[in-house]
């Protein structure tokens, strides 16, 4: 086991081999977020990825070999909550009332987003269950109040619960694409009240005389990613925060790994007025950020949606994740999906609080997502 603040010393392939084509768990995402201070130990985002390494055995053919990368874990020491989505702020109170330090915390998650996949990178279970004892271990070691993995694959999630973690569940707003032909076989599959709401948000942005250009990565010029910069940073003024992700990050995407990204911008009479930033893999979407410069009308559903569901269906893609919330999302095509978090907790007061706050809470996201599928945007058999 090694734990590395830098990526720089693995090779890229060795580190691809372990993520699967997932764009925003490759070599190239994580180093751009480091190499440009986005995820840092200034930003408080500190990297300890967590390594298993094999030697050459004794008497091999060649004992002189490299050690070779077999799994892996996106670990980051925290000094803070932010960009995680998944929300822990009144536990990290709740330790500063009782005067105890929530902070520094262990978290194995992706930095800014709030994407399922795995956390526990190797190819088998025995690699996985070694890299897990081993976070735990450090997070005890350093003294830190906790580790939190957040949005695992659920068999890693039975996995984190078998050691002791307590698991938490959220709920995200996916589209999955049975094979549609085109965009209207999509919409014939909706309600009629949900299909004519669409077609008419679609007209209004027609009608205003706005028209797209999809650009995938290599067709990205400097001007399109400055212009995205600075939809993304009035996005975040408007919200009242701060941006996370830097101009530079966003370029290093574009030039370090072009085949996943998709950057859709809005045009009004030739100029940009709002731009989209997907990643994308052979079988997903991720919708990640968008901003406006201007308001029109639906204009924020058809970039950020209509858009980008044309391009899956065109390119066959199965699934797109929506990124984080938004109950708006479902009258356009997706679907309550549950999410999952691990957590463990050093202090065995809290801990138990914690588990039963999170027993409470599964209730009531078992409650919401009844209710949600109840109001599905789909029609049922024999519906208009």
């Amino acid at each position: 086991m090694r734990v590395l603040d830098d990526l720089s010393g693995i090779d890229a392939a060795d580190w691809n081999r372990l993520a699967h084509d997932h764009p925003l768990l490759s070599h190239e995402f994580f180093h751009a977020l480091h190499s440009t201070d986005c995820a840092s130990a200034d930003s408080g985002w500190q990297p300890q990825f967590l390594t298993l390494w094999e030697r050459a055995a004794p008497g091999g053919a060649d004992t002189s070999a490299p050690p070779r990368l077999r799994a892996a874990m996106p670990l980051y020491l925290k000094s803070h909550s932010y960009g995680e989505y998944v929300f822990d702020w009144a536990w990290a109170d709740a330790y500063q009332r009782h005067g105890l330090a929530y902070y520094p915390k262990m978290l194995a998650a992706i930095p800014f987003s709030p994407v399922s996949g795995p956390r526990l990178l190797a190819a088998s279970d025995g690699d996985r269950a070694l890299l897990l004892r081993a976070a735990l271990a450090l997070a005890r070691d350093a003294g830190t109040s906790s580790l939190h993995v957040l949005f695992p694959q659920p068999a890693e999630a039975e996995l984190m619960r078998s050691e002791g973690m307590m698991l938490r569940a959220g709920v995200q707003f996916h589209w999955r694409n049975p094979g549609y032909a085109n965009f209207d076989e999509f919409l014939a599959q909706m309600s009629h009240d949900k299909r004519k709401k669409i077609r008419q948000e679609r007209r209004k942005v027609r009608d205003a005389g706005v028209r797209f250009r999809r650009l995938r990565g290599d067709e990205i010029k400097d001007e399109d990613w400055a212009f995205f910069a600075r939809c993304y940073r009035r996005t975040y003024r408007e919200h009242h925060s701060t941006p996370y992700l830097k101009l530079e990050f966003f370029q290093r995407l574009g030039q370090t790994m072009p085949r996943h990204v998709l950057l859709i911008v809005a045009e009004l009479e030739g100029k940009p007025i709002a731009s989209a930033l997907n990643l994308y893999s052979r079988e997903t979407l991720y919708g990640r950020y968008w901003g406006a410069l201007q308001y029109l009308p639906c204009l924020h559903f058809e970039t950020c949606y209509y858009q980008a569901l044309e391009f899956c269906i065109e390119e066959e893609l199965t699934v797109f994740e929506g990124g984080a919330q938004g109950e708006h999302k479902l009258a356009r095509g997706f679907l309550p999906e549950k999410t999952l978090s691990a957590h463990w907790l050093a202090h065995p007061e809290f801990s138990d609080a914690v588990q039963r706050f999170l027993e409470r809470e599964h209730h009531g996201i078992e409650n919401y997502v009844d209710e949600l599928n109840e109001h599905s945007p789909y029609k049922s058999d024999g519906a208009g």
